[in-house]
């Protein structure tokens, strides 16, 4: 296998901090606003990006950054046009897999689970946080459609702004979605690559917690 020297010269031991069984919570929910928590203080850039997987009906898997816009106990909000490749894949096959990285902080979550439609309301509160720019925007991209050349995205702004003066409503197309977790893994880099991972997974309404080879 061909490898650029840049990339096999990279080494990096992980000693930033450990996961220990005393560190963990009942609720991985709980432990992964902690973790939030600590990437919000640590003033890490968009400590709420995450990878969005999803798979095509047929198998295919596909994964985009989006960003987390909210999460509860019942689980964890993004926010896309129903129409964009990766709401087509919802569609299809209402299962998906986020994944946290924050390097500065060596450390990653993991979270599968099922997929579905925020409510209405949820979805309208949302879109009137955001500025209207990016509201327009909604309406402006015909999310993961070919496009002739970057003009037709102006020319459709453009036309918008005019329909749109004032208030900006929801698209029909566009709102949230909740995934309800499932399995959430807590990864720590540890020196040696001797990492710590701690996997929750749901049986019959409750957490299991165990403990994964690195």
């Amino acid at each position: 296998m061909q490898t650029s020297d840049h990339i096999q010269g990279i080494r990096k031991s992980y000693e930033t901090g450990t996961l220990e069984e005393q560190d963990l919570q009942p609720d991985p929910v709980h432990l992964f606003r902690a973790w939030m928590d600590a990437a919000v203080q640590a003033q890490l850039e968009e400590p709420n990006a995450m990878t969005l997987c999803t798979a095509s009906a047929d198998g295919l898997p596909d994964g985009r950054i989006v960003l987390l816009r909210g999460f509860d106990a019942r689980g964890f909000v993004f926010f896309t046009n129903y129409e964009s490749t990766k709401g087509n894949h919802l569609s299809a096959n209402p299962r998906a897999t986020l994944v946290f990285l924050w390097h500065a902080l060596e450390r990653q979550i993991r979270i599968q689970g099922t997929v579905a439609r925020v409510g209405a309301d949820e979805s309208t509160a949302y879109f009137q946080t955001r500025p209207r720019g990016h509201q327009l925007a909604a309406w402006t991209s015909p999310q993961s459609r070919p496009l002739g050349n970057r003009d037709e995205l102006s020319t459709r702004l453009a036309e918008l702004e005019v329909r749109f003066p004032a208030e900006v409503p929801l698209p029909d197309f566009w709102g949230g979605y909740r995934l309800v977790p499932q399995r959430m893994e807590f990864w720590q880099g540890r020196k040696n690559r001797l990492h710590d991972r701690f996997a929750y997974t749901l049986a019959a309404g409750a957490w299991a917690i165990n403990r994964l080879a690195p």
